[in-house]
């Protein structure tokens, strides 16, 4: 009898142990079809959920991909790696730097490259806090090799993560320019420097 009573307030949904053992079996089916139509709603529930946040995640990073492009355009990387990070460098007198878009470099790599630069091969450190708060490239803290290219302007963390988070989205792996992306850099505002790309 107790174990009914605890049954009872459990499933509190309108299923009820019958006093017979012949309507047990319906009861069964009572409870499994109540915990099934609830496993249904909680399944749709924890859907609406993750589509919420996903979409929400979705614009906070484009958000970060828009901001990290600013940084492109502001820090000096166009101006060895060209607008697009094809390499088409804009000031002849930087140094070419590499084609990015052809560029496997994981999230790593990029900001081991970005942060400490390259000695010896014109790409500048632009972690303000390279070599001298945190070791780069296996050398003791201390002052930057005398072979480094130097920095335009220098970037916080963050700044460098957003960055990579532009060259992620935007940039690394992606091959030739197309129209869409030059209208991304440009904002749609200078569509007429788009025209030759499809």
């Amino acid at each position: 009898m107790r174990s009914r009573a605890i049954a009872g307030r459990c499933f509190d949904g309108g299923v009820r142990f019958p006093e017979d053992r012949g309507s047990l079996r319906e009861a069964i089916r009572q409870m499994q079809a109540t915990v099934h139509v609830g496993t249904r709603g909680v399944v749709r529930g924890l859907a609406a959920v993750a589509l919420v946040y996903a979409t929400a995640s979705v614009a906070q990073d484009e958000t970060k991909v828009k901001a990290g492009l600013e940084i492109w355009k502001s820090a000096g990387c166009a101006d060895c790696h060209g607008s697009f990070a094809d390499g088409d460098k804009q000031r002849d007198e930087a140094p070419t730097g590499a084609n990015l878009r052809t560029s496997r470099l994981d999230a790593a790599g990029l900001k081991q490259t970005i942060s400490c630069g390259r000695p010896g091969a014109d790409m500048p450190s632009f972690d303000e806090g390279a070599y001298t708060v945190h070791a780069c490239a296996g050398r003791p803290l201390g002052p930057a090799p005398d072979n480094l290219y130097p920095a335009p302007s220098k970037l916080n963390p963050a700044d460098i993560d957003t960055l990579i988070a532009y060259l992620q989205a935007r940039v690394i792996g992606r091959g030739r320019i197309t129209r869409d992306e030059c209208l991304y850099y440009y904002y749609d505002a200078l569509s007429s420097s788009c025209d030759d790309l499809k």
